[in-house]
């Protein structure tokens, strides 16, 4: 719901009236009307009739419209004259939107007129709009006229009653239904929604799908989230969307408080059976005579039950223990903060609620901050932080929008500086119900920690260092996520949302308001550089986090860490240490200190309880550890460019992950390497001065991840490479090393491989040796890098081969046997023709061979590839048939220009971007092929729009007019640019639409994304297809279009060729498709739809800007 203005449940009674009438007074107004109004008020049913038989003028009268906004139902009687009636049709387009934006119900009429004439504006309501299409000539008339079209056939479509076919035609009998079903619809009772209900209806529509309407089953579904996201107000929402439908409803609000109430559950047993049998008050003795009563009372009966706020399997199992407790059909809706209880409850279906959009949460703001849907102009930027704040979380938007409601700007700023440090107490209380609800320290501890510390870490980090404090991290998580208080992203690291986050804080700063020095946890850089400064640290403190830039002034005594035995998490990033460390910190799990001063790790600093030690930048030559470290896990010393070896492995038996990237002076990695049973990671990326490992790693058969990239001088993998046997990645870009043994083969494991500008070592073979005394100069010696065999690497999903010199009898020829294959990356290497087995990589999508400047030939592609990239390969003069890869959607074939034919790609339906930049020698047949297509971005070389499309104009705008559409169905519209870059280098061209249509009056912006342009001096095309979908267009419709290239591009010429159904149609039936084909195709263009809608979407228009 956009607009909150107008909810037909802003209120605990929103409307004046019960009924509505709208009818035609010289039809009906002295008989079947006038008996309607009558029997509607013998009903008792409070009933609106206009009685002004004259009007004046085609507006409504203000009366008038607010009779209609103020009706809980309106009853809409059409008869044989209806649409003669400019102002029945007016009050009609009213009705109907208050049908969609405040869900007022609407029942129709037909009264001696058929359904059909109505909804299809034939018969009589034909002759109507004849009269009216005659005399409103205007474009902005013809507009209000089809706009009364549309309401006719909406309305027309609605459950209603029709004369003819209801009691043999028997009016007083029609009427005396028409009453009883009128009176059934409102002796239902709504629920108060929301005052500004924004967003809730989108949430709506996709829990009712969840719902399965039409299922004859008992069906239950979940809604869960976080407090104050607006999970009540859903269930409220949804609650009157379907009671309608039911024998019985019930919404049990506050579940979970009231069953801390003596005898809770009683009085919830109690409270269901009531709401739904319409009885005398029932006592029931206990709650499991309750179980039963319900059982007996409802087994029968269609119920919709919602039970809110339940974080307790009591609770649901006293109220809606068992499925067959209910009638077929029912549907039992479940608000939690806890998804456990969801899982354990058997929920057929669940649904978290989320936050809301940026702009969703900008109007309800506003709603409540200054009674509008939108800030005050003063007020804009201030109003857009204190959204940020709040994180589009409801409950906090409403809260703190009410507050700020009439105060001035200097309070504002007071007030969100203050929000900052010490959260609001409301949202604070209710946020910290989910805290309070934790069933033990530990869970709370873990919550806490990660609301200081570990946000934004990775989840297999943090857990072993919360499991080293003894919190039993993996089920304490667990719950956490289940409660909605922490969550996992896609990256898997810990995330929260900022006002949980500020709710844990806050409640370490209540330990002791005012003195930091005795609360648990320190994380304010003030607050902990004071407490290091004056040595104020107490035993209370339990965690301590500094992260200051690497340049500061801030130095700490040699004796801070005296008082601070209790010290678990300690993080002092780029602080400077006066000495050493003489007190062991012995309770120290984490210890992360960025550019750690000192050359070596005093022993105080060797906690026995450490899992993690992080001293990225420090200042480390040697790490000499007198003492076993039996819980560590992680080491990073990345970056650390002093340091020249790494320490004796031998003390830290339980190592797992190994990180020195970047240690330029590395160049001896300690022999004890080889027994750390338990390591699986090792980072050695940019260790320019490491020239191998010791031999007891190879063989390690613990390791999955192995990074060597960017050593120079690491020459050799040892033939031992093969008893890795848990080795998934290695990475070895831009080093020395010449050959790769055959024994890589015996990796069972391995999924990536990357040898990026590894040259290897020179091919002896005597193709070889002829082929370099012949080749030019320029070209280096082909190398025989690989081994002659990748068979057995059946798991290998990526192999990066780009800039290695590789020749043709350098690739194994048996490269498409790899069955598992999915990313293949051959750029800038020396082969003419690849293998022929590539068509057998049947699950390879992305295959790159840019820059390979001697590739004259690319064999047959597999079916299944999505992406081809061969950019730049100067001698290609033909690509294989692009439509046999019929799932391809990425063809970048840029600055090829021997380049004549593509095969098959003028039959290919699922491309959707092209890039032939620099491609001089294509056909014309192929050029017009492809701009007849309806591709997202297509690049070309040229300077003039092609004929065939319908209006063209100089600049980065043009003006036109639709025609006649003839009965055909506007597709969309290609458009077409003659454009120049201003960019010195190969980058990407963001592209905007802009679309102004003059006859109805609005303005929509499409994004589009041009492909990776190489760099060049010449004019090119550019052509995008938009779908009509997003833009909307009409027959004859006078519209604007205007591009825009963001500065990037100097846009020269515009064009629009305008596409439709039957052309498309006839377009695929030229190209000979078979039926087969046009079903998978069909399918392909739906869900390529799909992402286009989802793409250009007001909503999410701004948010996919980054994307390219």
């Amino acid at each position: 719901m956009t607009s909150a203005s107008s909810s037909s449940h802003s209120s605990s009674k929103p409307w004046i009236y019960d009924v509505f009438l709208s009818f035609r007074g010289e039809d009906t107004r002295k008989n079947f009307t006038d008996h309607l109004y009558f029997a509607f008020k013998d009903a008792g049913i409070n009933t609106f009739r206009d009685d002004n038989e004259l009007r004046r003028g085609e507006d409504i009268s203000t009366e008038l419209l607010q009779a209609i906004q103020k009706s809980r139902i309106s009853v809409i009687v059409f008869s044989e004259n209806y649409a003669n009636s400019r102002w029945c049709l007016e009050e009609l387009v009213k009705i109907m939107e208050c049908r969609r934006s405040c869900r007022q119900l609407v029942f129709p009429i037909f009264y001696d007129v058929d359904p059909s004439d109505v909804r299809k504006q034939t018969g009589s309501f034909a002759k109507a709009f004849a009269g009216h299409e005659e005399r409103f000539v205007l474009q902005t008339d013809k507009g209000k006229v089809a706009t009364w079209r549309m309401a006719l056939t909406e309305a027309a479509n609605l459950s209603g009653w029709d004369l003819r076919n209801v009691a043999d035609g028997h009016e007083a009998k029609f009427i005396k239904k028409i009453v009883r079903e009128i009176s059934r619809e409102l002796s239902s009772t709504y629920l108060f929604v929301a005052f500004y209900p924004v967003g809730i209806n989108p949430r709506v529509q996709q829990l009712n799908f969840l719902l399965n309407a039409g299922s004859s089953e008992v069906c239950i579904v979940g809604i869960y989230g976080m407090g104050g996201i607006g999970k009540t107000t859903i269930a409220k929402a949804m609650y009157n969307e379907l009671f309608h439908s039911f024998d019985g409803k019930c919404f049990l609000a506050n579940v979970r408080e009231i069953s801390q109430q003596p005898d809770g559950h009683v009085k919830l047993q109690e409270q269901l059976l009531f709401d739904i049998l319409k009885t005398d008050k029932i006592k029931i003795g206990n709650v499991d005579k309750g179980m039963n009563m319900i059982k007996e009372r409802l087994h029968s009966r269609k119920v919709l039950l919602i039970l809110d706020d339940i974080d307790k399997l009591d609770q649901l199992q006293a109220i809606a223990g068992s499925r067959d407790w209910f009638g077929s059909g029912s549907r039992i809706i479940v608000t939690t903060r806890d998804k456990h209880v969801l899982t354990v409850l058997g929920a057929d279906r669940v649904y978290m609620a989320r936050e809301m959009n940026d702009i969703e949460a900008l109007e309800l703001f506003s709603w409540h901050a200054f009674r509008t849907s939108h800030p005050v102009e003063d007020y804009k930027e201030l109003s857009e932080q204190i959204v940020d704040y709040c994180g589009r979380l409801p409950l906090a938007l409403e809260v703190i929008g009410s507050f700020l409601f009439g105060r001035s700007i200097v309070e504002w700023k007071s007030a969100l500086e203050k929000l900052r440090r010490i959260p609001d107490d409301q949202i604070q209380k209710k946020l910290q119900i989910s805290f309070d609800g934790l069933n033990d320290d530990t869970q709370k501890d873990i919550f806490l920690d990660i609301s200081c510390y570990f946000i934004g870490m990775y989840k297999e980090y943090v857990l072993p260092i919360l499991n080293g404090c003894d919190f039993f991290a993996d089920i304490g998580l667990s719950v956490l996520t289940q409660r909605c208080l922490v969550s996992v992203n896609e990256k898997n690291k810990l995330i929260m949302h900022d006002l949980l986050r500020d709710m844990g804080r806050e409640i370490v700063r209540a330990q002791s308001p005012n003195n930091p020095g005795r609360r648990s946890r320190l994380w304010i850089p003030e607050e902990v550089g004071d407490i290091l400064r004056r040595n104020m640290g107490t035993e209370a403190i339990q965690g301590m986090a500094i992260n200051l830039l690497k340049v500061n002034d801030m130095k700490v005594d040699v004796n801070v860490f005296c008082n601070l035995q209790n010290l678990r998490l300690l993080q002092l990033n780029h602080v400077k240490l006066a000495g050493g460390c003489e007190y062991l910190l012995r309770k120290l799990t984490w210890l992360c200190w960025h550019g750690f001063p000192l050359s070596f790790i005093p022993d105080g600093l060797y906690g026995e309880n450490l899992v993690a030690i992080d001293m990225r930048h420090s200042n480390l030559r040697q790490v000499k550890n007198s003492k076993f470290l039996w819980k560590l896990k992680f080491l990073n010393l990345s970056h650390s460019h002093y340091l020249s070896r790494t320490p004796d492995f031998s003390r830290l038996p339980h190592l797992e992950k190994l990180k020195l990237k970047d240690c330029r002076s590395l160049v001896e990695v300690h022999n004890s390497i080889g027994y750390l049973d338990r390591l699986v990671l090792v980072n050695l990326k940019d260790c320019k001065q490491l020239r191998r490992l010791p031999s007891s790693f190879w063989k390690l058969k613990s390791i999955e991840i192995l990074y060597l990239s960017g050593c120079s001088k690491f020459d050799e993998l040892p033939e031992d490479l093969g008893d890795l046997e848990s080795l998934t990645i290695l990475h070895a870009d831009d080093t020395a090393i010449r050959q790769v043994p055959s024994t890589i083969v015996r990796l069972k494991k391995l999924q990536d491989l990357s040898l990026c500008g590894c040259k290897g070592s020179t091919s002896a073979t005597l193709p070889s040796r002829l082929m370099s005394w012949f080749l030019p100069r320029k070209i280096p010696n082909p190398t025989n890098l690989l081994p002659p065999s990748f068979h057995g690497l059946d798991r290998l999903t990526s192999l990066s081969l780009r800039g290695c010199n590789l020749s043709d009898d350098a690739l194994p020829k048996d490269l498409g046997t790899l069955p598992s294959l999915t990313n293949l990356e051959l750029d800038r290497n020396s082969f003419q023709s690849l293998p022929a087995g590539l068509s057998s990589l049947l699950r390879l999508t992305s295959l790159r061979l840019d820059d390979n400047t001697r590739l004259q030939t690319i064999p047959a592609l597999p079916r299944n590839l999505d992406t081809l990239r061969a950019s730049n390969c100067t001698s290609l003069e033909r690509l294989p048939d692009i439509s046999v890869a019929s799932r391809m959607r990425l063809l970048y074939i840029a600055n090829c220009p021997k380049l004549t034919e593509a095969p098959g790609l003028d039959k290919s339906r699922s491309i959707s971007h092209i890039d032939m930049e620099g491609c001089y020698d294509i056909s014309n047949t192929l050029r017009n092929s492809m701009h007849m297509g309806c591709f997202s971005g297509l690049v070309l070389p040229g300077n003039e729009i092609p004929a065939l499309f319908n209006y063209k104009n100089e600049g980065a705008s043009i003006l036109f007019k639709l025609p006649e559409f003839d009965g055909r169905n506007l597709n969309g519209m290609n458009v077409c640019i003659v454009c120049s870059s201003h960019l010195e280098k190969e980058g990407t061209k963001q592209i905007r639409i802009k679309l102004t249509n003059y006859t109805k009056g609005f303005t929509k912006k499409f994004r589009a994304v041009a492909v990776n342009l190489v760099k060049s001096c010449e004019d090119h095309l550019w052509q995008g297809h938009i779908s009509n979908n997003f833009f909307k267009l009409g027959s004859e419709d006078e519209v604007e279009l205007i591009v825009d290239c963001m500065n990037t591009m100097t846009v020269k010429k515009t064009g629009v060729y305008l596409v439709y159904e039957q052309d498309q149609a006839r377009l695929k039936a030229k190209r000979g498709l078979d039926s087969d084909d046009e079903a998978g195709s069909s399918c392909d263009n739906l869900l390529l739809a799909k992402r286009l809608r989802m793409e250009t979407s007001p909503q999410n228009i701004e948010e996919n800007m980054d994307v390219a």
